[in-house]
């Protein structure tokens, strides 16, 4: 969308902080951000130990292999009573080892829920990095435009405190000429003290911006660079039917895999109802020299399953329907709210265009109104205050149209945030 940024410049920004020569364009802003965003790390992570949740959860349709080993000291070992005395069964001192190796048969569908609903989880946190990416770079448009938009209120400051001076300078000589009073040319330097007030305050504003880009974009906080004013918008995009507009939002494709993993967490705890068959395999060994068998190998094959559990097996069900039953109303609440966002922000966009265009013809008219007003002061037919107010009433158009245009900005970012397609 817009022109790449020096090579250069990006490695002596990011080195030292500073490059104040080149150019940063808001589509390698937004890279910078990303890059630089331990929110997106986190949620990185966050997938990665989603992913591995899957993992554990397909272990069920593995064996389960089990072993032991140890050594027993007895104080007197176990003995048989007979007629003719007692007999030793084991002896004093021995060592054990057991093998077992178990694999689930059919639990009917418990472990193929828990995979799924593993995986759709995973799956929603894979999108989830999408979201935050979303509001990261909404952030970042809003400190960009800002910065853009005090540099051209710093220009019309700059201009109003050149009128002011000259306005002072134009009042000294009319005074030395004993055609105006003092109270003019005290007027004068009130109100370019004030202009200078002003020039300062829109001066911070911007630093502050800066330091919020550079924070967000992982730049040093002194750095500073050109920045790329172009915008491309297809005027379509403000108007789409919202909830088609929104429909593809990571937010609700993110809330419809959490849905998934609901369904499969219902699934799961209502197999808790019935039976799980298994095989098992094991060996067993344990030292004794009064016996001929000390290693014993046998296989099983069974099933088991929970009588009675004091009714946590039903909470847990009621519980997954309520859950699944909260998700689903979550999802159409997220579908309602993100429309309305879409709508608002293209409203807001189609108002701040028409607000540009009123306030560029307001603009115009305010400088001829200064010229006018500067002129009849000069030829002594209008008054200080008039060239005064007619400087502050330029002043004020001015900002409001850049404010004009860094609304349009930001809606327009607004809106394709509310696409998922920032």
């Amino acid at each position: 969308m817009l022109k790449s940024i020096s090579a250069a410049c990006v490695l002596l920004a990011f080195s030292s902080g500073l490059c104040q020569a080149g150019q940063l364009t808001l589509s390698d802003a937004l890279k910078n951000a990303a890059a630089a965003s331990r929110t997106l790390k986190m949620v990185q992570i966050d997938e990665q130990i989603a992913g591995e949740n899957v993992k554990a959860n397909r272990s069920g349709y593995l064996p389960r292999v089990d072993m032991q080993a140890g050594y027993t000291a007895q104080q007197v070992p176990q003995a048989i009573a007979s007629p003719v005395g007692s007999f030793q069964t084991q002896d004093p001192d021995y060592g054990s080892f057991s093998l077992g190796i178990t694999q689930t048969l059919y639990d009917f569908g418990r472990t193929r829920a828990r995979v799924a609903r593993a995986a759709a989880t995973r799956d929603a946190t894979r999108i989830g990095y999408k979201n935050q990416e979303q509001d990261i770079f909404l952030k970042t448009v809003g400190s960009y435009f800002r910065i853009l938009q005090t540099e051209k209120i710093i220009k019309a400051a700059d201009d109003e405190v050149t009128q002011m001076t000259d306005h002072l300078r134009m009042a000294k000589i009319l005074y030395e000429q004993g055609v105006v009073t003092r109270n003019n040319v005290l007027q004068a330097e009130v109100q370019l003290s004030r202009s200078k007030q002003r020039r300062l305050e829109v001066a911070n504003q911007m630093d502050n911006a800066w330091l919020t880009l550079n924070d967000g974009i992982g730049a040093a906080p002194e750095y500073r660079a050109s920045l790329v004013e172009e915008t491309q918008i297809d005027p379509r995009i403000l108007d789409k039917a919202a909830e088609d507009a929104v429909a593809g939002r990571s937010e609700i494709l993110a809330q419809r895999k959490l849905l998934e993993a609901t369904e499969m967490d219902v699934k799961e705890s209502k197999s808790a109802y019935f039976p799980e068959f298994f095989a098992k395999a094991g060996l067993d060994y344990v030292q004794n020299d009064k016996v001929k068998e000390q290693v014993i190998m046998a296989a099983t094959v069974g099933f088991k399953v929970n009588l009675f559990d004091g009714f946590a097996t039903t909470a847990r069900f009621k519980q997954s329907v309520e859950n699944r039953s909260r998700t689903d109303l979550r999802l159409h609440q997220m579908q309602s709210d993100f429309a309305l966002e879409y709508r608002t922000a293209a409203n807001d966009a189609k108002v701040a265009k028409e607000r540009i265009a009123a306030t560029e013809t307001s603009i115009r008219q305010g400088e001829e109104n200064l010229r006018i007003n500067r002129d009849r002061y000069q030829e002594q037919v209008g008054t200080a205050t008039d060239v005064i107010d007619a400087q502050t009433l330029l002043t004020q158009v001015r900002t409001e149209h850049y404010q004009a245009i860094y609304d349009f900005e930001v809606a327009v970012a607004r809106v394709k945030r509310a696409q998922g397609e920032l």
